[in-house]
C-alpha cells in the first residue's frame, strides 16, 4: 500500500513459492490475483513460481489445473498470452514436513531457479495450507536455510488466518513462528484489509480535517460494526462446527475494522507506526468478567428457513455438523475501550451466517443535537446522524443528517449524502488479494497483523469463549435462516437505549 505515488513500482525479482498449490485458495484467489498483477504490469521481472504439492505431479499437469481454475475464477477476461506467461514460469515439486529430505530437494530447486531465472535469491513462501501446517513448514524451511536473509536477499513467510483458535494457541503459534523467522519476515494475511474501503478508513480519518476533531467520545454516541453473510455453512460443517462465528470472524475481520476506526493517529504512514497504534487500541479493550461476557453478548444458531428464495436446512442438519451442536453461527458483542478517546463509548459488533442480507459496514452514530430550539415547532424528533462506511457489497461512504423540508412551515427530515467508489473511480475488478500480494513482494507490511496485535485481539475475545464454553447450550438462541438474526441481538442494544442501524 503506497501513498507516495500514483504509479506503483515493480517489486524486485523473486521466486513465489506456494505451499498448497493444488488447493482451493490457490485456484480461486492466488493465481487470479497474480494474473491481475501481471496484466497491470506489476509482477516482478524476472519472476518464477514453485508450486509445492504433497503428491507428485508434472509441471504441465499443475499448470493445466491452475489455468482451468483461472478461467473459472477470474475477475476479468483472461488474456491467454498473459496467463501463459504467468503459468509457464511454474515448477512443481513434492514436499511434506513429515519428510525432511523433501525440503532439501526444495532448497535445491530454489537455488537452481535463482541461477537459471535471475530471481536473485529473493523468495516469498505463501502457506495456503491449514494452520496446523504453519509451524512444521516454517521449521523445515528454516532448517535448510530457506528463511535466512543473506547478501541483500529477502525471505518472507505468508500465513493465512486463523492465527490460533484462542489466546493460548495464538501465543504458541507466534512463539513457534518467531523461532524460525523474524517478525518483519512474517506476513499474517487477512483478505479484508485488501478491500479499498477498508484501506480508505485511515485516509478518511487522517487526511480530512473535518473528521478527526470530532472522532472521540465527546461527539460519538456509539459505533456499530456489521459483517453479515447470506451463505449458510454449506459443506464446511467439519471446519465450522469446530470454529464458530466468534473465532471465525471477530479476532480478525471485525477487529481489523475496529482497530482502524479507533486507533490513534500514527506518527507516520508506515508499517511500524500504524501497526503499533492498532495493537495499542486492541490492548485497551476492557477485559470482561464471565458474568459481563454473558450479559454483553448474544450467540445464535440458525434454524431452517429461506435465504434468497432458496431453502436452507437447520444448522444441526448440515453435513458434518454434530446433531447436538452448540456452535454459534451468529455472534453479537458489546465492547468498551478504556482510553481517553473512547471511554464510555459502546462498540457493538455483529456477524452471522444464513442471514437475509450480505453486508459489511461500519456505522458511526454521533450524539443527538440539542432539541430545545425546536420545541415550539411541529418537529417532534430529529433523525439520527450517522457516518456509514460501506465495505461490501457497495463500497462507499454515506452521511445521514437532518435538513428542512421545503415549505412554509418548519418540518425536518433525515437525508443521506452518498459517495460510491464505482461512481468516481473505474478500477478493474479484482480478487482483493492483489494489493496484499503486491505488498508482500515489495516488503510493505502495513496491512498485515503483527504478533502483539493478534494476541491483543484474542485477549479481548477469550472471556467470551470461556463463558460460552461453560454455559454450553444455556444461552444459545435460535434465529430463522434468511432473517436479520436473533431478536436478543436487538435487546443487547435496547438496554442502552440504542438500536441497530437498519440494513437495506
Amino acid at each position: 500500500m503506497t501513498v507516495a505515488s500514483n504509479i506503483p513500482r515493480k517489486p524486485e525479482p523473486c521466486c513465489f513459492v506456494i505451499f498448497g498449490a493444488t488447493g482451493d485458495l490457490t485456484h480461486r484467489l492466488i493465481i487470479p490475483a497474480l494474473y491481475n498483477l501481471a496484466e497491470s504490469g506489476l509482477l516482478p521481472e524476472p519472476f518464477c513460481i514453485v508450486g509445492v504439492v504433497r503428491k507428485q505431479m508434472s509441471d504441465q499437469d499443475l499448470r493445466q489445473s491452475l489455468m482451468e481454475g483461472l478461467k473459472r475464477h477470474a475477475t476479468r477476461p483472461v488474456k491467454i498470452d498473459i496467463a501463459e506467461k504467468v503459468l509457464n514460469c511454474l515448477t512443481c515439486i513434492e514436499a511434506d514436513p513429515s519428510d525432511p529430505s523433501s525440503f532439501d530437494a526444495l532448497n535445491g530447486v530454489c537455488e537452481g531457479l535463482a541461477t537459471k531465472t535471475g530471481t536473485c535469491g529473493n523468495r516469498l513462501f505463501y502457506l495456503a495450507v491449514p494452520p496446523t501446517a504453519f509451524a512444521p513448514i516454517a521449521e523445515q524451511l528454516a532448517r535448510v536455510g530457506l528463511l535466512r536473509e543473506t547478501s541483500g536477499t529477502w525471505r518472507r513467510l505468508v500465513v493465512e488466518k486463523p492465527f490460533g483458535t484462542d489466546l493460548a494457541s495464538a501465543r504458541s503459534l507466534n512463539a513457534r513462528l518467531l523461532k524460525f523467522a523474524n517478525e518483519h519476515q512474517i506476513y499474517r494475511i487477512d483478505h479484508y484489509l485488501g478491500k479499498e474501503t477498508v484501506q480508505n478508513i485511515l485516509v478518511l480519518r487522517f487526511a480530512n480535517g473535518m473528521f478527526e476533531p470530532i472522532w472521540n467520545r465527546n461527539h460519538i454516541d456509539h459505533i456499530q460494526i456489521t459483517v453479515e453473510e447470506k451463505l449458510s455453512v454449506g459443506h464446511r460443517g467439519s471446519f465450522y462446527d469446530a470454529t464458530g462465528a466468534l473465532r471465525d470472524m471477530v479476532p480478525n475481520h471485525l477487529f481489523q475494522l475496529l482497530s482502524l476506526v479507533t486507533m490513534e493517529p500514527p506518527t507516520r504512514f508506515e508499517a511500524h507506526s500504524v501497526r503499533s497504534q492498532k495493537a495499542e487500541v486492541l490492548a485497551a479493550i476492557q477485559t470482561q468478567t464471565p458474568e459481563e461476557a454473558l450479559r454483553n453478548s448474544v450467540r445464535g444458531q440458525y434454524h431452517a428457513g429461506q435465504v434468497g428464495g432458496e431453502a436452507v436446512v437447520d444448522y444441526r442438519s448440515a453435513p458434518n455438523v454434530k446433531p447436538d451442536s452448540t456452535t454459534e453461527t451468529y455472534a453479537a458483542l458489546k465492547l468498551t475501550i478504556d482510553n481517553w478517546r473512547w471511554a464510555g463509548v459502546p462498540f457493538y459488533l455483529r456477524t452471522g451466517k444464513a442471514l437475509g442480507l450480505k453486508r459489511t459496514e461500519v456505522a458511526i452514530k454521533f450524539k443527538q443535537a440539542p432539541f430545545a430550539m425546536f420545541r415550539c415547532t411541529p418537529v417532534d424528533q430529529l433523525s439520527h446522524n450517522y457516518l456509514v462506511i460501506g465495505i461490501e457489497p457497495a463500497e462507499g461512504i454515506t452521511m445521514q443528517f437532518n435538513t428542512k423540508v421545503p415549505g412554509p412551515s418548519i418540518s425536518i427530515d433525515g437525508v443521506e449524502m452518498k459517495f460510491r467508489y464505482k461512481d468516481y473511480f473505474h478500477a478493474a475488478p479484482s480478487t482483493g488479494y492483489e494489493t496484499l500480494i503486491y505488498d508482500c513482494m515489495t516488503g510493505d507490511n502495513i496491512l498485515f497483523q503483527r504478533a502483539d496485535g493478534v494476541e491483543a485481539g484474542w485477549q479481548a475475545v477469550q472471556p467470551f469463549l470461556d463463558a460460552w464454553k461453560k454455559a454450553g447450550a444455556d444461552g444459545l438462541v435460535g434465529y430463522e435462516a434468511g432473517s436479520e438474526g436473533p431478536r436478543e441481538a436487538d435487546d443487547l442494544l435496547a438496554r442502552d437505549g440504542n438500536q441497530w442501524r437498519e440494513l437495506t
